[in-house]
């Protein structure tokens, strides 16, 4: 049996995949600008929090950011559009690799910078708070944004006003080459949560059902207004920082740490497996497979068909209300 949360769970993190795969190669061939972070073997930690979520829920994600919007459930033609800076993009084009926002699936922003998401995502909590509606943030951040003061900051007022939020760390192991245990004195991000009073949760990040059994309990949580939980999603990114990027030296992380990642513990891999032993025919899953596919060939034609902004409208969107020459 093939039921609506599973077919959506799998169908979005095939999504993620072969977006991701895809931009992938059009960064190659140049048709993309600027950086790209592909969050290949991510997405388990992505769709299994942005699945207990609601629609009206808000979310905030981070620089590497494609999957986020994509696993609450973004119109890929929209998102492929942004990332190749035309005018019908998420952002008009303006947004790019890293700052994708799409108000309408309650993306409320992406940065590059490290932490940058947390206090956004804390104040959007506090204005669900102050309007008395039962709305959650969900805020992505990866393992070196638990440095960051801002971190620190927004998980204390949190605790202290009982904000409905969810701080979801995604632990890749890696802040670009540093791994954990040369930049964190305490290893375990969920323990951190100690220090503001609040539930910090360790989680398989590769297994999309317990990240969603895990993500549940916290915005349940959340919207009977017992305040913020903190996640920490052991997951992993299967390729390099950044697309392209060279890295001189010794490797800091080993082939075989990869290759076992890749082949043992791949969050696609496993959830299908889990679907088949489930009883979900092969049918069905390579059935959703072709359409996902079809669903992303249609989005790089449209983005490639799609028109880059006019100069003209250059400072579009600049302002709240547009100034006037006198």
């Amino acid at each position: 049996m093939f039921d609506s949360h599973q077919r959506e769970t799998y169908r979005r993190m095939l999504r993620i995949r072969m977006f991701e795969e895809e931009g992938t190669r059009l960064y190659i061939a140049g048709k993309i600008p600027g950086a790209f972070h592909a969050s290949i073997g991510q997405e388990a930690a992505i769709v299994g929090s942005c699945m207990a979520l609601r629609d009206d829920d808000v979310m905030t994600g981070t620089h590497r950011s494609h999957g986020h919007p994509i696993g609450k459930g973004a119109d890929l033609k929209a998102l492929m559009a942004e990332l190749m800076g035309k005018q019908t993009g998420v952002c008009r084009g303006r947004g790019g690799s890293m700052h994708l926002a799409d108000s309408s699936v309650g993306i409320m922003g992406e940065s590059a910078i490290v932490g940058g998401g947390i206090p956004l995502a804390t104040g959007c909590a506090l204005s669900a708070k102050i309007r008395k509606i039962d709305q959650i943030s969900l805020c992505f951040f990866g393992d070196g944004a638990v440095n960051q003061g801002t971190f620190h900051e927004s998980l204390n007022m949190a605790s202290l006003w009982r904000l409905p939020v969810v701080y979801l760390c995604e632990n890749n192991g890696y802040a670009i080459t540093t791994s954990i245990a040369l930049s964190h004195g305490q290893t375990s991000i969920s323990r951190r949560a100690d220090a503001y009073g609040i539930p910090g949760v360790e989680v398989c990040g590769q297994d999309v059902r317990e990240v969603y059994r895990v993500t549940s309990e916290a915005v349940a949580r959340a919207r009977r207004g017992e305040g913020p939980t903190l996640i920490e999603a052991k997951t992993y990114r299967f390729d390099e920082h950044q697309v392209g990027l060279i890295v001189p030296g010794e490797p800091y992380r080993s082939p075989d740490e990869v290759e076992e990642y890749k082949l043992r513990r791949d969050p696609i891999r496993l959830y299908r497996e889990a679907l088949s032993s489930g009883g979900v025919g092969e049918a069905a899953l390579t059935e959703l497979e072709s359409e996902v596919r079809a669903e992303l060939a249609a989005a790089i034609r449209f983005g490639e068909e799609s028109a880059f902004p006019t100069p003209d409208t250059l400072a579009d969107f600049m302002y709240s209300t547009p100034l006037t020459p006198s």
